[in-house]
């Protein structure tokens, strides 16, 4: 099982994903909740029903859910882990999923997977590289986008 955010996806998560799947037979991620993104993370981007289809979609992921809202340790039963894969950012305590699986009847083995190095790495790395492109080229309208489409459509009209 691994669990995340997944807002933007990047080269980071498909390595944190492939990685989790060669630890198991099957990959069962559990995509954060809205409400839990913005308690632990940030406020996110993409919409949580939208997050979890799009992990749903990534080959090594054999079934993704949404956790529940709330403790996230309550989607444990539901998913009976053998091995829980942590990124090596995410602030989770290893000694307390174990204790908390036992309290649910589980037992599971936690393994915290090495720092995966990439440019686009993470999802503020990504929101960062996005302003700065816009500070350098600005809005695509500000650079002719959209009169361009504009003149297009009016072509199209007319050799309708």
């Amino acid at each position: 099982m691994a669990t995340g955010v997944f807002d933007l996806l990047h080269p980071g998560h498909v390595y944190f994903l492939t990685e989790a799947r060669k630890l198991g037979d099957e990959l069962v991620v559990v995509v954060a909740r809205d409400s839990t993104a913005r308690k632990f993370k940030h406020e996110p981007i993409t919409p949580e029903a939208t997050r979890v289809r799009m992990v749903a979609s990534l080959k090594p992921v054999d079934r993704a859910l949404l956790g529940h809202e709330g403790n996230i340790y309550e989607i444990l039963p539901e998913v009976r882990p053998d091995v829980i894969v942590l990124g090596f950012d995410q602030a989770h305590d290893e000694t307390r999923i174990v204790e908390e699986a036992r309290r649910r009847g589980i037992e599971t083995k936690v393994v915290r997977l090495p720092k995966f190095e990439g440019d686009l790495d993470g999802t503020r790395k990504i929101v960062r590289r996005v302003e700065k492109w816009l500070e350098k080229h600005g809005p695509p309208a500000a650079r002719g986008a959209a009169p361009r489409a504009a003149r297009r459509v009016a072509r199209r009209r007319r050799s309708g």
